[in-house]
């Protein structure tokens, strides 16, 4: 018996060891950007054991000399830094030309299976980790799991499902004939506070990780009826309190500056786009800590494909013009402001896998490279209440890291073309 259990003390020695062997990797990096906002370092090893960081040495260590197992990942001509993050995403789909009429066609389970060819385009492009603010509750929350699971490759999800609206507001069915509005309205339209407290209750029981609120009319909405405010202020301030006494953050889709205010006075966590926002809104931001999520992508890109694209409506067409010539300034306001600014960028209304272009429009409204880089990595992380384990290469947290070719301090669109990527000590994609 003794000789059996020395064995098997033995035995299971072996496959710790070899367990720990097979998960470790030693990576040399040409150049690290630790701690975005600080300088980088050269020439380090940045040592993954598992699914952490356990530690960056000066230097370019043998992998042997680390661990008998580790394997060497060769980045010495590469700039290393965390992976990126998007706190505004719809991965389960794509505008269009056919996005009216889809809902017609598409199952649940054809919904769940484009978010994973869409959530791993993202992952591709270096977005570790999403927030996606709107979809089908069922696919998301599916598609979430799956990946957290790891079954299939994608970025970390934070999902908010179906938006909490108002009756006829942005984030309710339109466009439609009115069997169909009665059929498709979501379960998370709400009028009043006491109903919008059930809906509230009811998508976090559902599985929210975040509620999402429409605040104020919305562009894509086939509706004549705005951008500003929709909600009222005791159904925000009531969702608001609902949501946090269940230890769930908010965000607020809002443009006309009424809704943002109104909205930062409710106490929501983020402001997503906040086109419109006034310099009362940006004192508000301040007072409260909010983050803007400012989402330039949609503004940028669409003015130029809406004509001849059936989706497009004149009242679609209209809303999106004005938020194309207001948005970029509002953000450059924000940032002069000292706003908390969280990278988003809306995709879906623009192509996945494109999230990196968001940076060049960044520093081309007037952001430093270094402020939009710590917008996706550092300051996305505290708005989901994950600085601990992400946002940064510091030891202990999560080893989730990029690599590109350049300097994207130097050359912000560098960010565009990812070659390496790691999500929580897995490689995901190879520089090779």
């Amino acid at each position: 018996m003794i000789k059996i259990i020395s064995l098997l003390t033995c035995f299971f020695a072996f496959c710790i060891s070899t367990a720990s062997a097979d998960n470790v990797w030693v990576i040399h990096a040409g150049s690290v950007l630790v701690t975005p906002g600080e300088k980088p370092l050269s020439k380090q090893t940045i040592v993954v054991r598992d699914n952490r960081i356990e530690r960056i040495a000066n230097g370019y260590i043998p992998a042997a000399d680390i661990d008998n197992g580790a394997k060497l990942i060769d980045l010495k001509d590469q700039f290393v830094l965390p992976g990126l993050m998007d706190m505004h995403v719809h991965l389960l789909s794509e505008l269009s030309a056919s996005s009216r009429t889809d809902a017609l066609y598409v199952t649940t389970s054809m919904e769940a299976l484009m978010g994973a060819h869409f959530a791993n385009k993202t992952l591709m492009a270096g977005f570790t980790t999403v927030r996606d603010l709107g979809g089908n509750p069922e696919a998301i929350y599916a598609l979430r799991d799956a990946v957290g699971k790891g079954l299939i490759p994608g970025p970390r999800i934070f999902a908010a499902g179906s938006a909490l609206a108002a009756t006829g507001g942005h984030g309710d069915i339109d466009g439609v004939k009115p069997e169909l509005l009665k059929l498709w309205t979501p379960e998370t339209i709400c009028d009043g506070p006491y109903e919008c407290r059930k809906a509230t209750r009811n998508a976090i029981k559902m599985g929210a990780d975040w509620i999402k609120i429409t605040a104020t009319g919305g562009v894509l909405s086939d509706t004549a009826t705005g951008t500003d405010q929709q909600m009222t202020d005791d159904e925000l301030t009531e969702i608001v309190v609902t949501a946090h006494s269940l230890g769930v953050k908010v965000a607020a889709h809002a443009h006309g500056t009424n809704g943002v205010i109104a909205a930062l006075k409710a106490g929501v966590d983020s402001i997503d786009h906040g086109t419109f926002s006034d310099a009362e809104a940006m004192t508000l931001f301040n007072q409260t800590g909010a983050y803007l999520v400012p989402t330039l992508s949609p503004g940028v890109k669409l003015p130029s494909t809406m004509e001849g694209n059936p989706f497009f409506t004149d009242a679609i067409k209209a809303k999106a013009y004005a938020a194309s010539a207001a948005a970029q300034q509002t953000f450059l306001n924000a940032y002069k402001a000292g706003v908390n600014i969280a990278f988003g960028t809306d995709s879906a209304v623009t192509p996945h896998g494109e999230n990196a272009d968001e940076f060049v429009m960044m520093v081309d409204a007037g952001m430093s490279a270094a402020d939009a880089i710590r917008s996706a990595t550092i300051t996305s992380a505290e708005l989901l209440g994950v600085q601990d384990k992400l946002g940064t290469l510091e030891k202990g947290k999560l080893a989730d890291i990029i690599a590109v070719s350049g300097n994207p301090l130097k050359d912000i669109s560098t960010l565009r073309n990812v070659h390496f990527v790691m999500k929580g000590g897995m490689v995901m994609k190879s520089a090779d």
